[in-house]
């Protein structure tokens, strides 16, 4: 195979560098301040920023009540305003001051609570006193407010007054799509998740390398590109189970996916592998790509098994699916210590960390299209290769033993999971006997490219 055009792109020039570096950054940088969640407003504006970078963007809005797996559509929620004021009339906690303040999902409330009313609806870090936390109630009921700890123990006895103008309706989940198409149907999937709020790592980071992914393979066209690139923008969780509802006919098509995440913090790369390549041992084929990848940048990467936990790659990995789909990061969910907090913010990004991040993807996707897997067509029992005018036929001379038995390799290692190259170095044969053995099946219909 000759080298993807990709691969250039993964190596953009010092001042390439700095563009990319700076565009990411005033992406993070517009989006931070607005008030996302699993639906409302906060996405669309957020998606409509991610379609001034990918001009082709489709935005989907699923109505709420309607199933999706064994889920349903949440009502639609949208912030107006939310704060809470002391005995002394003093606002102590404004979400305007900043999107975490506000427990996620929060249900309208606009009254006055004693000191003791008011604690059960409060949410802080003890360990991290000067810090906001990052917390949901997305399926049941409540209000509240994150807040400093060291705040939550000053607040002194007496009546406080809370106001959460907020709107829990009939409405939409909204989430984003934009498809490259390539010389083959066969799709890599490239997924983020668009719903935290004013958290710059995990939310803002993928956002921006996956938006500037999708800009650079833009700049290919189709017969540049093996495969087609399906880039979604989703809801974490139940984003990922509406996409995965709504496309059912689709996923076989996918060949290789990614789930992108935490890529602009100073942590090194981390591989989460996808759950069938953890299952089958050795990985499939993304898996095995992200490594190459990552030596040929010289880039050090941290690899570790599927687990049932994290991002979406458990909704797209889910055993009913099973897709290839990993987890490529920097530091892992929960391992960088401003994690789901207010110290989330701006300052924990560097424009030159994603922009190797992002050119980690791009020779990701160059790994891919330059190490297709073949797939045999006739995979229930050895096909009868004599009446194909295959078997003893490729040469009279003594290497037509080997020939045989090389092609007989392709055939019993063909299940879409495996390169050429693999299966030579499992074969422990010359590699220059597999050339014509793999065009003869190509031209028998006996195997594919996938």
């Amino acid at each position: 195979m000759t080298d993807s055009p990709l691969r250039e792109l993964a190596e953009p020039d010092d001042g390439e560098r700095l563009e990319l570096a700076r565009s990411m950054m005033a992406f993070a940088e517009a989006a931070y301040p607005i008030f996302r969640s699993l639906t409302g407003d906060g996405v669309r504006a957020t998606l409509e920023l991610i379609r001034e970078i990918v001009p082709s963007l489709q935005i989907h809005e699923v109505p709420t009540g309607e199933p999706v797996l064994d889920w349903t559509v949440p009502r639609e929620w949208n912030v107006r305003e939310a704060w809470l004021e002391g005995p002394d009339g003093r606002r102590l906690v404004d979400v305007a001051d900043h999107t975490l303040h506000l427990l996620g999902y929060s249900v309208p409330f606009d009254g006055t609570v004693s000191r003791a009313e008011l604690e059960d609806h409060l949410y802080s870090l003890p360990d991290r006193p000067e810090l906001i936390p990052y917390r949901t109630s997305y399926y049941a009921e409540r209000w509240g407010f994150c807040l400093a700890d060291s705040l939550r123990r000053e607040l002194p006895d007496g009546q406080y007054r809370v106001h959460i103008d907020t709107r829990l309706e009939a409405g939409h989940l909204t989430y984003g799509e934009a498809v490259l198409p390539g010389r083959s149907d066969e799709e890599i999937l490239i997924s983020a998740h668009c719903c935290h709020p004013s958290l710059a790592n995990d939310n803002l980071s993928g956002l921006a390398v996956v938006s500037r992914l999708a800009s650079r393979l833009a700049t290919l066209s189709p017969a540049q590109r093996r495969y087609t690139v399906r880039f979604v923008f989703v809801p974490g969780t139940i984003g990922a189970i509406v996409w995965l509802a709504r496309n059912r006919d689709r996923v076989a098509r996918i060949r290789h996916g990614l789930v992108a995440s935490n890529l602009g913090d100073t942590g090194g790369f981390h591989y989460k592998r996808s759950r069938g390549g953890t299952l089958a041992g050795g990985g499939w084929p993304v898996d095995r790509a992200v490594e190459r990848a990552a030596r040929s940048l010289g880039f050090d990467l941290e690899v570790s098994d599927f687990v049932p936990f994290g991002y979406d790659e458990r909704q797209y990995g889910s055993p009913g699916f099973d897709l290839p789909v990993g987890s490529l990061s920097r530091s892992p969910w929960g391992q960088y210590p401003e994690y789901h907090t207010s110290a989330d913010d701006l300052s924990v990004l560097d424009g030159e960390r994603l922009v190797d991040s992002l050119r980690l993807y791009l020779a990701v996707c160059a790994e891919l299209e330059d190490s297709p897997c073949l797939l045999n067509l006739h995979p229930h029992a050895e096909p009868q290769l004599g009446r194909r005018g295959l078997y003893g036929s490729l040469g009279g001379d003594e290497r037509g033993r080997e020939r045989e038995l090389a092609m007989l390799w392709v055939l019993n290692l063909a299940d879409g999971r495996r390169s050429v190259d693999e299966i030579v170095r499992r074969s422990g044969l010359e590699p220059d006997v597999f050339d014509a053995v793999v065009d003869a099946l190509l031209e028998a219909e006996l195997v594919d490219w996938v």
